[in-house]
């Protein structure tokens, strides 16, 4: 399926029914709380990649406890910091992204590019980071396409060609008509909660999905 095909009443069906079951089911997690700073929403982002947010919810605050900026997170040595991060998984991978991140951070003296393209330029950024600074920082429409929103969406309007999520322009140009309303933050969060609880990766809940009635993957 082409995204010319999605029409828009379909899609504003679909984004109303993501914030009403959002107000009524959306989780509950510390970084989605209005008072956090440019770091914590970074950090939280950088964490989520690839762990369930559950795990991550059970360890950001005292991360954000033990460091709470970037310089603090840059003068760790490395091997302290992946013994830190051990107990979510990918510790070796994360150590290096985020002490990479914070150095270039320091450098920047916290502050964060407006352009997209500088945005993506920083190190260990890369699009879904990106992503989430202009939604969540700069309070602009941004999809956070990850695994789960992609199986969604997928599910839902058909599947996409390119193996990799960051490439595929259907499901890049699709995400972002989905998002693309003023309560563009709550219907991201909601993609994911569904995806999450209802839409599951495996054994879905098909049959008590409101959904489904619209769904390819059901109808299938």
């Amino acid at each position: 399926m082409y995204v010319a095909e999605i029409t828009t009443e379909n899609i504003s069906e679909l984004q109303s029914f993501l914030l009403d079951w959002y107000r009524k089911f959306g989780r509950k997690f510390p970084w989605r709380m209005s008072k956090l700073n440019n770091y914590q929403i970074i950090i939280a982002e950088t964490l989520l990649q690839r762990t369930k947010a559950e795990t991550v919810s059970r360890f950001f605050n005292s991360f954000i406890k033990d460091f709470p900026d970037w310089k603090s997170l840059m003068t760790t040595d490395i091997e302290s910091l992946e013994k830190y991060l051990k107990p979510i998984g990918l510790y070796k991978q994360r150590a290096k992204r985020l002490q990479s991140l914070a150095n270039e951070m320091v450098k920047r003296k916290g502050r964060l590019p407006k352009e997209r393209d500088e945005l993506e330029s920083i190190p260990f950024l890369g699009q879904y980071i990106s992503n989430a600074v202009e939604l969540i920082i700069l309070k602009r429409p941004s999809p956070l396409l990850d695994v789960n929103m992609a199986r969604l969406l997928e599910r839902y309007f058909g599947a996409r060609t390119k193996a990799d999520i960051r490439y595929d322009p259907y499901l890049q140009r699709l995400s972002l008509m989905i998002v693309n309303h003023p309560k563009s933050k709550e219907i991201n969060w909601a993609i994911l909660d569904y995806a999450g609880l209802v839409c599951k990766a495996h054994k879905p809940l098909c049959t008590e999905c409101t959904l489904s009635a619209r769904c390819k993957f059901f109808s299938n």
